[in-house]
């Protein structure tokens, strides 16, 4: 199991996946309208704003919501502008951290993401200073009781996914950072519900890490997820057998 994978355990376990509703309909709202305003207001046509959408309705979002999202980022209603940022970091025990970012003022979101850094024993680096740890990819979970196993190697492996592991509570399929949406289209049309498809990045070499720096480590990624203009965050951690 991945350390992506591992931490998203530790979430769950600790309850702190998603816990304050509001926060994540905000990054779900930055994220369609800044889909829509790259590649258009049609999800069939655009798979970032369809896989927006999709996280949006998984998450009971209102449609009306969805809408209004949608056409300010497509300018038939005003709205904020957004641009997307990436900034890389360090951590205790050498661990490295990526973030995608979406915000109206860059000159607010770098310092309190400095602050965030400093507070748990790590830095706000320079571009290139982590990137370089991580392979672009895809990843996409599924619920344990839409598919077995070896379903879901025929249908995802054969549509170009590169692993399908058992989560413990969910199936978790790697894919080819390009081949995201040809998977999860796979999946689809064999009538597999998705749980989620993202986009990410995956570690070359995982840092296994317990005691002490690990739990610094995790309240570092709880701090980082909870800011309003971080949507995605990897890092190169993986908790030891003792962490989790």
């Amino acid at each position: 199991m991945s350390g992506h994978s591992k931490w998203a355990t530790i979430k769950r376990k600790k309850g702190a996946l998603d816990a304050a509703r509001g926060r994540v309909f905000t990054k779900l709202i930055k994220e369609i309208t800044v889909a829509a305003r790259m590649g258009g207001g049609d999800p069939k046509g655009n798979p970032r704003l369809r896989r927006a959408v999709d996280d949006a309705r998984a998450q009971s979002m209102p449609n009306d919501t969805i809408t209004k999202a949608i056409k300010k980022g497509t300018g038939e209603l005003e709205g904020v502008s957004y641009e997307e940022i990436t900034y890389e970091g360090q951590g205790p025990g050498g661990t490295l951290y990526v973030m995608d970012v979406v915000t109206d003022n860059r000159n607010r979101t770098a310092p309190e993401l400095r602050k965030i850094f400093d507070k748990h024993g790590g830095t706000l680096g320079a571009a290139g200073s982590a990137a370089w740890a991580f392979d672009p990819k895809g990843v996409i979970t599924l619920e344990k009781a839409v598919a077995t196993e070896e379903q879901l190697f025929e249908i995802a492996v054969g549509a170009g996914a590169e692993d399908v592991r058992d989560d413990g509570e969910e199936w978790w399929i790697q894919t080819p950072s390009d081949g995201l949406d040809a998977v999860r289209d796979a999946l689809e049309g064999a009538k597999i519900a998705i749980k989620s498809a993202k986009r990410t990045r995956v570690p070359k070499t995982p840092k296994e890490l317990g005691g002490r720096d690990a739990e610094v480590i995790m309240n570092l990624l709880e701090a980082l997820e909870e800011h309003d203009d971080v949507q995605v965050v990897a890092t190169d951690f993986e908790p030891s057998a003792e962490a989790l």
